[in-house]
């Protein structure tokens, strides 16, 4: 059976990066490593670093984006969790067995090679989950 290996990163959709780093870094003392465009799912994501993981502030950059109109409906805060998991078609190929719904049907890839699916939050109680293989 796949098997989840940690938490990778919490996700949170801001509008303001500025702002939003105010409170990360000034209140509770984190620092953001890099800032970083992810085009292929239009957004800027700033990476704060949290033990073995990572907070994610992550502001869309196209208003036609999926970030966006969660943005747009819901407002600033919490998006997705990733979890990092080993074996993600053997994973993928479990989930659709048990029925779970994924927002696309196959695993994109990152240019650093990390590959990842989205599970919609119809079948994960309201929360989308991501998930990550590493290289």
């Amino acid at each position: 059976m796949p098997k989840v290996k940690r938490i990778d990163h919490v996700a949170i959709v801001i509008d303001d990066v500025d702002a939003a780093a105010a409170f990360w870094q000034d209140a509770l003392g984190l620092s953001i490593t890099k800032v970083e465009e992810e085009p292929a799912e239009k957004t800027v994501v700033a990476f704060l670093p949290v033990g073995d993981g990572e907070i994610e502030l992550v502001k869309p950059t196209d208003k036609e984006s999926g970030t966006a109109r969660f943005l747009e409906k819901r407002g600033p805060g919490m998006h997705h969790i990733c979890l990092e998991v080993e074996g993600l078609d053997d994973m993928v190929a479990h989930l659709k067995a048990q029925g779970v719904q994924l927002i696309t049907e196959s695993p994109a890839q990152k240019p650093d090679g990390t590959r990842y699916i989205f599970i919609h939050p119809k079948s994960a109680q309201g929360v989308l989950v991501e998930l990550y293989e590493k290289p």
